[in-house]
């Protein structure tokens, strides 16, 4: 029982209860427990979002393209990430991404009707959970100011932030560079000059169709110089 509750407890929606609460949780819950190869789909975008599945080892690679192709924002995630939380309920609840797993992976899945239970059960499971929607909602309201208002390395770093998760790892903007800057109405010499400057601040590197983020809490800090 301590094994699952080092596991249990390390995942952020559950963080916060106590051991005896955890051991509770797990002997009447009925988790899922599923290994996936190198290689293999977790998810493909479209699918219906009816659980909730926590990566509890292993890394999958997490990626949504736009409806014109011309877009893509990949991402890896690992423990003790959850995919796509946001998802499971609401007006809107199929997965946007695809996702692969990119070494043997072993995923927890939990049942809607079952993470309904778990949230009833306890107040800390519902704080956590809706810190996690609140937190993607204020994303949501910071970049809409940024579209209208901010600077060109805010619009960049909302854009990259609202379109991943937190502890994402080796994430990219994969475009052509003609397509961001019509995306973001510049010209393409302030689009280079601002992607230069970023660069040499260690935010990102950028190849021909290509932005891949280096310090994605420091585009955080450029979102948080907004907010503040």
């Amino acid at each position: 029982m301590t094994n699952v509750y080092e596991m249990i407890s390390s995942l952020s929606l559950f963080s916060g209860a106590t051991k005896e609460r955890i051991i509770e949780l797990s002997g009447k819950t009925k988790f899922h427990f599923l290994k996936y190869l190198e290689g293999e789909e977790l998810i493909k975008a479209g699918d219906k979002c009816t659980d909730l599945k926590f990566i509890i080892s292993g890394k999958v690679r997490s990626s949504i393209t736009s409806a014109d192709g011309r877009f893509t924002v990949a991402q890896t995630l690992q423990s003790p990430n959850v995919i796509a939380p946001d998802y499971v309920f609401g007006r809107y609840t199929q997965y946007p991404c695809d996702v692969v797993a990119i070494e043997p992976t072993s995923i927890m899945q939990v049942d809607k009707m079952e993470y309904l239970k778990i949230l009833n059960s306890d107040p800390i499971f519902l704080i956590n959970y809706l810190n996690y929607l609140s937190r993607n909602a204020q994303k949501g309201i910071t970049g809409v100011l940024a579209v209208a208002t901010g600077s060109l390395e805010e619009r960049i770093a909302v854009w990259i932030i609202c379109m991943t998760q937190a502890g994402a790892t080796d994430v990219e903007l994969i475009c052509r560079q003609r397509d961001l800057y019509s995306l973001f109405g510049v010209q393409r010499s302030s689009l280079i000059s601002v992607l230069e400057d970023m660069k040499r601040r260690g935010l990102i590197d950028y190849e021909q169709n290509k932005i891949m983020v280096t310090d994605r809490a420091g585009l955080i800090d450029v979102m948080s110089a907004r907010v503040g």
